[in-house]
């Protein structure tokens, strides 16, 4: 509430849980950000009100959020997450696995789903090089991308990467958005 109070109104949760329940406890002008790993039976909890979820990292759950636009006749944005790191704990799609999706009839047909960008998670490692390089392979996919005759509901216009350890990094790589809430809020208890 402090935070919301100095003037911000972009939120992000890592978890369903604690975003239902924080979402129906403050102001109803915030931008909710879903930024974490998202099940696909957890996607009809948030549907009605998330803002952005920036973490689509299968057509399984893309088809699942499809479904519960529909539900509810909303359009939902959505980030495409990108597997760059050299970690097996991150998720997303490989280069590509996405730039099949991207051209898919499945996309072509989506109807509920608004495609606005791509995510990335870079290592977490101490060596800014390598984060630096993932990064900027993210650029170069979502500048490739964005060059395409894309479908109506697919769009290279944000790209969310960097948090709290490696933002600079990421702004000078050309991140729309970055995830800092461990700076503003601390480190998860």
């Amino acid at each position: 509430m402090e935070a919301y109070e100095a003037g911000h109104r972009e939120f992000g949760e890592n978890q369903v849980q604690e975003m239902t329940s924080k979402q129906g406890e403050l102001p109803s002008d915030i931008h909710w950000h879903m930024i974490g790993h998202l099940q696909r039976n957890k996607v009809k909890y948030l549907a009605s009100f998330v803002h952005l979820i920036h973490s689509v990292d299968s057509s399984r759950l893309l088809a699942e959020i499809e479904k519960q636009g529909a539900k509810i006749e909303r359009e939902i944005p959505c980030l495409l997450q990108v597997h760059i790191a050299r970690e097996e704990t991150k998720f997303g799609f490989s280069d590509s696995e996405l730039l099949e999706l991207v051209n898919s009839e499945m996309v072509k047909g989506l109807k509920w789903v608004k495609i606005q960008g791509l995510m990335g998670m870079a290592t977490n490692t101490e060596d800014n090089n390598q984060v630096k390089k993932e990064f900027q392979d993210l650029r170069y996919l979502f500048d490739k991308i964005g060059s395409q005759d894309l479908p109506g509901c697919v769009q290279m216009k944000e790209l969310s990467m960097g948090m709290t350890s490696d933002y600079e990094i990421a702004l000078d790589s050309g991140s729309t958005i970055v995830r800092v809430g461990s700076a503003i809020f601390g480190p998860r208890i």
